[in-house]
């Protein structure tokens, strides 16, 4: 079984998230995706992350229908800062009879070479890149490599700081959340000034 691991803060998970996971089980070769949530990202300020149950209880609830699409806690047992290739030699001595993948923003592939440990992470797994727009180019050693595949996702220009932040301002962001997300985070008042 092929598994492709999508981490995130997801804070809080919105339906661009939710548009790019369904589109790489649809159009993929990947037979599972595990929504990661990462107890912190040692590249973010950790002062507006919600805990770490509340983000995976919002993970959760927007993942709850889509049977092929699960929620992971695996991050929250490892010693913290943890970097991508200890969770990945983690997870795979964990589950032998599966195969995990990286699903990542081609904003991530851009400054791959900078991420601990890249080329171990490279060796041992397969790359799914998604298209974003953002500054800068590909490193040279990353086009066409065998390992990494694009593939042809929407552009989703949705952000959950975007979210926190129209939140804060009263702004209606229900569109851009699953009507279970809303209610939770509505009903705990998260994000609110």
């Amino acid at each position: 079984m092929k598994i492709g691991l999508y981490f995130g803060t997801f804070n809080p998970i919105h339906v661009g998230h939710l548009i790019i996971a369904n589109h790489m089980i649809e159009y993929s070769d990947l037979d599972e995706i595990w929504m990661v949530v990462t107890p912190h990202n040692p590249f973010k300020k950790k002062s507006s992350l919600l805990e770490n149950h509340h983000r995976f209880e919002l993970v959760y609830r927007a993942t709850e229908s889509y049977p092929k699409i699960k929620p992971s806690d695996i991050e929250f047992k490892l010693p913290q800062p943890n970097y991508t290739v200890h969770t990945l030699a983690h997870i795979s001595d964990k589950f032998t009879n599966k195969e995990f993948c990286l699903i990542m923003g081609e904003d991530n592939l851009k400054s791959f070479h900078k991420w601990k440990n890249y080329e171990t992470i490279l060796e041992h797994h397969h790359i799914y890149v998604y298209p974003r727009i953002a500054e800068g180019t590909v490193e040279h050693q990353f086009k066409n490599h065998s390992k990494i595949h694009k593939v042809d996702a929407p552009i989703v220009q949705i952000s959950s700081t975007m979210i926190r932040k129209g939140i804060e301002n009263k702004k209606n962001v229900k569109p851009l959340l699953t009507k279970e997300v809303w209610q939770y985070i509505d009903e705990m008042n998260f994000y609110k000034k």
